[in-house]
């Protein structure tokens, strides 16, 4: 903790209503700082990464949000691409669903809906090797946002784990990473629940 101030009660529901906009005061500076702690996990998984690939989570997420940047996709686009596996060190086995809550309240809903159901999608180019069923994203067919995570997947996730690819750096994402944290949450105008735009 770092401000000497704090709240009355041990329980929850004995708090005043001063506990609570103390609450609400003290929320704000740390709700700013998001984007910094998003960052600092990217950096992180520059680091500490899944062994066996000949890339790192970092380099894997850079290289998708090049290629989203590349083919023209907007700032919503590009940041959940970079962003798509940051759930990956504190929940690998549902990192799409955790990396989909990281941005949600931020990006549009489609954005959001692909990064939460890109793992079953990616299931396509693997999930044959271990026996799985490789079409499992079927279910999801007249889903509309379907066409979108299956290109999504097939430009700028499966493709993006190439050591020689010519990334953008950290550096060159920060800038957008930022802009998008500083949206209010939720915003319906940013949200625009129930369209879809599909990838560039």
């Amino acid at each position: 903790m770092t401000s000497d101030r704090t709240v009355s009660f041990t329980q929850m529901k004995d708090g005043t209503k001063d506990d609570y906009l103390l609450l609400e005061e003290l929320e704000k500076p740390y709700l700013g700082l998001t984007a910094d702690r998003v960052l600092d996990e990217l950096r992180r998984q520059g680091e500490a990464t899944l062994e066996g690939y000949r890339i790192t989570r970092l380099q894997h997420g850079l290289q998708s949000a090049t290629r989203a940047e590349t083919d023209g996709a907007d700032i919503d686009w590009i940041v959940g691409a970079l962003l798509h596996d940051v759930g990956d060190g504190l929940a690998p086995q549902n990192h799409d669903r955790f990396s989909a809550e990281v941005i949600r309240p931020f990006v549009r809903w489609e954005v959001a809906w692909v990064v939460e159901h890109h793992g079953i999608f990616q299931m396509l180019y693997y999930g044959h090797h271990y026996g799985w069923d490789r079409n499992a994203r079927d279910r999801f067919k007249d889903h509309p946002c379907f066409q979108s995570c299956a290109d999504f997947c097939e430009r700028w996730d499966q493709s993006s784990f190439d050591p020689d690819y010519p990334m953008k750096p950290l550096a060159h994402f920060e800038p957008m990473v930022r802009d998008v944290f500083a949206r209010q949450a939720y915003d319906p105008a940013v949200i625009r629940e129930g369209e879809v735009i599909g990838l560039p």
